[in-house]
Order: C-alpha cells, then sequence, then structure tokens
C-alpha cells in the first residue's frame, strides 16, 4: 500500500492527499496556489490577494508561489512552444 503523506514543495506550499485531493496548497490552509497564481495572472495586487485571503498567506508565500512557478515553467517550456504559422 501506498504511504500518503504531506509532501512540502517549499517552505510555504505543500501537498496532501487529505487536504484538497492533494492538490497545491498553502501550509495550515485550504488555499490553492492555482487561485493565488490566477490573482496574479489577473494582475492583482499582492496586498491585494493578501487581503482577499484575510491573511493567510504572506508576501513570502507569494514570493516562493512565483518562483517555483518560474522554475517549473522553465523546465518544462519546450512543451509549450508554438508552431509559429507562416504569413
Amino acid at each position: 500500500m501506498k504511504c500518503m503523506e504531506n509532501k512540502f514543495i517549499g517552505r510555504y506550499i505543500v501537498t496532501d492527499p487529505s487536504i484538497c485531493h492533494g492538490k497545491p496548497t498553502f501550509r495550515g490552509t485550504r488555499i490553492f496556489v492555482e487561485d493565488v497564481l490566477e490573482q496574479l495572472a489577473s494582475g492583482m495586487a499582492w496586498e491585494s490577494i493578501i487581503e482577499d485571503w484575510h491573511g493567510n498567506i504572506t508576501k513570502e508565500a507569494i514570493t516562493e508561489t512565483l518562483q517555483l512557478a518560474s522554475h517549473a515553467f522553465l523546465e518544462h517550456a519546450n512543451e509549450y512552444i508554438l508552431e509559429q504559422k507562416a504569413a
């Protein structure tokens, strides 16, 4: 039987099969990392994001989120390259 345990992806981000179906969340919360990335992508200010989540995430947690997302993108960038069509 496979051991089900939470895994620390970073200092602030974890996955736990018993919380939110194992999707990445901020440690000690049920806040999806994906939701915060979407807020950032929409141009929402960091302070507004922190306020939106009632202070349950910090600037440091958002920084880590962006660093990990950047690293993951760079590792898999070739998977996202679109073919350019000739004009």
